[in-house]
């Protein structure tokens, strides 16, 4: 049996916004497409990076912000946006890896809480290639990767009807001064940090991409398929 394919749509650097409605245009795509029935190495989904192109804060959920302090975050210059994934508040801005993974979990054999342990196993690999050995997952509350008491990388995901989407936002070189305007997921007390800051040198988004793609066809046990393929 053929393992699931997954597209890999990868762009530079965009558009919070513009990340959202091509995320928007994949989970119609998958909604609209066979159930899990659908043959052996069929497609499971797309898996969406990029880089954010400006400052932007988020709310999951369980919202995490004011009004008050979404117009404070607006006089900073940063764009403001209330999302559908879990969690509370988090910042994304250049020098971060966005990994939007739009999927049916049916046609990968993995529940949500499955989905969620495995995106943490790839940024826990990646972190690993890199030479950082101490990453790991925390319990709950401490979602997302953590290198001792900071975190690394931040996990929110949505679904519905199977169908997965957000995901994981790693630091590489990301100004983490942002972080300091919000209580970041909510967790007071802890703090944020990048590659860059752990391995004091800069280290792009660019750069990590390449262990992070092996880490996810590893992990989830299929195919990666370039956009421009054809089907």
């Amino acid at each position: 049996m053929r393992p699931p394919a997954v597209r890999l749509v990868r762009r530079g650097r965009m558009p919070y916004a513009e990340l959202l409605a091509l995320q928007e245009r994949w989970l119609r795509r998958l909604q609209a497409a066979p159930g899990p029935e659908a043959p052996s190495g069929a497609e499971a989904g797309a898996l969406l990076l990029c880089e954010p192109a400006g400052p932007v804060y988020t709310s999951g959920l369980r919202g995490g912000l004011t009004p008050e302090e979404m117009a404070r975050l607006r006089a900073l210059g940063a764009e403001v946006r209330a999302t559908g994934r879990g969690g509370l508040a988090t910042f994304h801005g250049p020098g971060q890896l966005l990994c939007h993974p739009v999927l049916d979990l049916r046609r990968l054999g993995l529940r949500l809480r499955t989905h969620v342990a495995a995106l943490e196993a790839c940024a826990v690999r990646l972190c690993e290639s890199q030479g950082l050995q101490g990453a790991r997952a925390r319990p709950p509350p401490y979602t997302g990767v953590w290198l001792g008491e900071r975190k690394v990388c931040a996990i929110g995901v949505r679904c519905g009807r199977h169908i997965t989407s957000h995901g994981l936002a790693l630091n590489c070189s990301t100004d983490l001064g942002w972080f300091e305007h919000i209580v970041p997921c909510g967790l007071v007390g802890t703090g944020v940090t990048s590659l860059s800051e752990e391995l004091r040198r800069h280290v792009t988004v660019d750069e990590v991409i390449p262990p992070f793609l092996q880490a996810f066809k590893e992990t989830y046990k299929c195919t990666l398929i370039s956009e421009d393929s054809p089907n």
